[in-house]
């Protein structure tokens, strides 16, 4: 992990250094509007004199229409192949400017500085860079590598309790597909508020890092760290139509419970063992997602464009058993349907 630097609240030393080392014609500053507001300010010192783009928050402005006004202004600000992109935000700056930066002026250098739970833990880390399209999470995208990561957990003091939330969902996938002790750490906690961020952050990020640096196109054993998102990103596709969106945490969270529940109808797991997971992730996420059978309907239509599936047949992600995931396990739509049912 080379690349990734824990910063500690010395974000802003951390990336001075980074830019000393390295000649770079130019920087330019992704942003959307809260981070511009609350999280630019801390690295005023090495940001000073920079371009800085602003783009407008939430998962809505994750498309081509926002990728246009980046490249537009690159393009119009002279920037040039040796520039560098920091992309200064949650899930979806880090996704769109990464896109947005492996495909200006076919490449330029970006680095990842996460804002978020989320973004900490999972989108910053593994280079896959993408927006979405026709109402399809992530439908179009790359994988290209961020050239580094600078992760402080003093950012996190400026989210919102339901973003953090979000966010713990991610960190909650991590635990359930690789690591049972820390798993039963979460347990144990009476309020999930209570956890280390610190540590849970650089516990994430070495699993996923392990993973990917093992399979970086995902041919193979990177797809665990879809567990909980096939279903997650149709409900998150869904309720995005509608007046009451889901952060992706939140829809991962439910496509958790799903998930776990077609494990133990296959018989993965215990009973025991969905009803803990079931149980946990209901007292963490205590406001579940609505569904009528026409909602059901649209959401098993949406599985059919999930980036596993192949030869017209659904393969999932799911428990082999609490910390071990298994990958390409073919599920049916019947099968989809008793658990969206249950939940």
């Amino acid at each position: 992990m080379e690349n990734i630097f824990f910063c500690h609240n010395s974000i802003a030393e951390k990336l001075q250094e980074y830019l000393q080392t390295h000649d770079y014609e130019q920087v330019v500053w992704l942003t959307d509007t809260n981070t511009r507001k609350h999280c630019l300010p801390l690295l005023e010192a090495v940001s000073a004199g920079d371009l800085v783009l602003e783009i407008h928050e939430g998962e809505t402005y994750k498309n081509l229409q926002t990728c246009q006004i980046v490249w537009q202004a690159m393009t119009q600000a002279n920037i040039s192949r040796k520039a560098l992109l920091a992309n200064v935000g949650g899930g979806v700056v880090g996704d769109l400017g990464g896109f947005c930066a492996a495909t200006y002026k076919r490449g330029i250098d970006f680095v990842q500085i996460p804002t978020t739970l989320l973004a900490q833990v999972d989108a910053s880390v593994g280079g896959k860079l993408g927006i979405d399209f026709e109402g399809y999470k992530n439908q179009i995208g790359v994988f290209a590598e961020p050239k580094a990561v600078f992760i402080d957990t003093q950012f996190l003091q400026t989210l919102p309790e339901n973003q953090l939330r979000s966010g713990f969902a991610e960190i909650i996938k991590h635990c359930l597909i690789a690591d049972k002790d820390m798993w039963n750490e979460l347990l144990q906690k009476q309020r999930w508020q209570e956890n280390d961020w610190q540590i849970l952050t650089k516990h994430s990020v070495e699993i996923k890092h392990d993973i990917v640096s093992r399979d970086f196109d995902e041919k193979n054993l990177r797809k665990l760290l879809n567990f909980g998102h096939t279903i997650g990103h149709a409900l998150e596709s869904y309720f995005l139509q509608t007046p009451q969106p889901l952060l992706h945490g939140e829809a991962v969270a439910w496509g958790i419970v799903v998930e776990t529940y077609i494990s133990h109808k296959k018989g993965y797991l215990t009973k025991a063992d969905y009803e803990e997971v079931k149980y946990f992730i209901e007292k963490v996420f205590p406001s579940k997602p609505p569904l009528s059978d026409r909602a059901i309907e649209k959401i098993i239509r949406l599985t059919e464009q999930d980036k596993k599936n192949e030869y017209g047949k659904r393969f999932f992600t799911l428990l082999a058993e609490i910390g071990t995931g298994i990958f390409g396990v073919e599920v049916e739509e019947y099968e989809i349907y008793e658990a969206l049912v249950k939940l």
